[in-house]
């Protein structure tokens, strides 16, 4: 039965929710991944023999650490989207000791002050400005950086996750973005198919149970009643990218919000998209959001690449 005494949590989660689970193939959107748990499973994630995302472009930062932090000017604003524990970040925070402020910007509250108290702790000459924040939507940044030089850093591959539109208008958005010159962009490259499925898929099931505690999450902040056993968490390769999905084992009706959603044996919820780029599609997208790919990064087999993006010339 429907939960209609249940008063909701989080009134943007459950409206959300409700609209994905009502569209013929039932999705869920990724942001909702990452509460203190969800952030808590990614890091984990990063740390998999068969997540190579992470890794790699730990080691291209490091090889070009030097190089990348002079891209912020001297008291200049390093700018992160989706922080979450800025582990990488802090390579270029290393080398950047001519660094003016760092504003890490996450949705997931919680987590994103522990880090940024984490932070001040280890770089205590450094002006820690964490901003809770959607990066899929418009952001305000501190009134205090108004006019100064800012750098976007946008690592992880992150932006694959957005369908091509909403990664044009998330580089739009931060090209408009107040003393944005220069965006520092990682980005995940096409590659086997089999090493896809694996990194998505691990052996320890941390991916799935990351992918399931979106569920978890609905249930406890939008009243639902969601039976974890009975969905199974699948990763799937499709044409430039891998889609994450979560498959009802049985024909089972869940309540949300006073709806009752009926899923049939089989049936997904397709909770995430992670888009694989070539150096032309990457290009492309840059130049219809008025960016243009100044350098490229990679490691020794094209596997992955960051990528410096600059304004394009008047």
């Amino acid at each position: 039965m429907a939960k209609d005494s249940v008063e909701p949590i989080n009134s943007a989660l459950l409206a959300d929710a409700l609209a994905g689970l009502a569209q013929p193939q039932k999705q869920l959107s990724p942001k909702w991944f990452y509460d203190t748990r969800g952030s808590e499973l990614f890091e984990e994630i990063t740390q998999l023999d068969e997540y190579y995302p992470t890794r790699t472009e730990a080691a291209i930062l490091v090889a070009h650490a030097d190089q990348l932090a002079r891209l912020v000017p001297p008291g200049g604003v390093l700018v992160e989207l989706g922080s979450g524990a800025s582990v990488k970040t802090r390579t270029l925070l290393d080398a950047g000791g001519h660094f003016g402020a760092y504003v890490p910007i996450d949705i997931a509250e919680e987590f994103l002050m522990h880090t940024a108290q984490d932070l001040r702790r280890r770089y205590p000459d450094l002006n820690v400005a964490p901003v809770m924040a959607d990066f899929t939507s418009a952001i305000t940044l501190p009134s205090t950086f108004d006019g100064v030089p800012k750098t976007a850093f946008f690592p992880g591959s992150t932006i694959g996750n957005l369908a091509p539109q909403a990664a044009i208008d998330l580089l739009s958005r931060m090209h408009d973005l107040d003393g944005v010159d220069t965006f520092v962009l990682g980005v995940d490259l096409v590659k086997d198919r089999e090493e896809l499925i694996r990194a998505y898929d691990d052996r320890a099931g941390v991916t799935a149970a990351f992918n399931l505690n979106i569920l978890e999450r609905l249930n406890r902040e939008a009243g639902a009643d969601f039976g974890l056993e009975g969905f199974a968490h699948e990763a799937r390769w499709i044409e430039d990218r891998i889609e994450m999905h979560l498959v009802s084992r049985r024909a089972q009706s869940v309540a949300l919000g006073g709806t009752v959603i009926h899923f049939q044996a089989g049936e997904s919820i397709h909770t995430e998209s992670c888009r694989k780029y070539t150096q032309d599609s990457l290009r492309a997208l840059a130049d219809a959001a008025g960016w243009v790919v100044d350098d490229m990064f990679a490691d020794s087999d094209w596997r992955f690449m960051v990528a410096v993006l600059k304004r394009k010339p008047d």
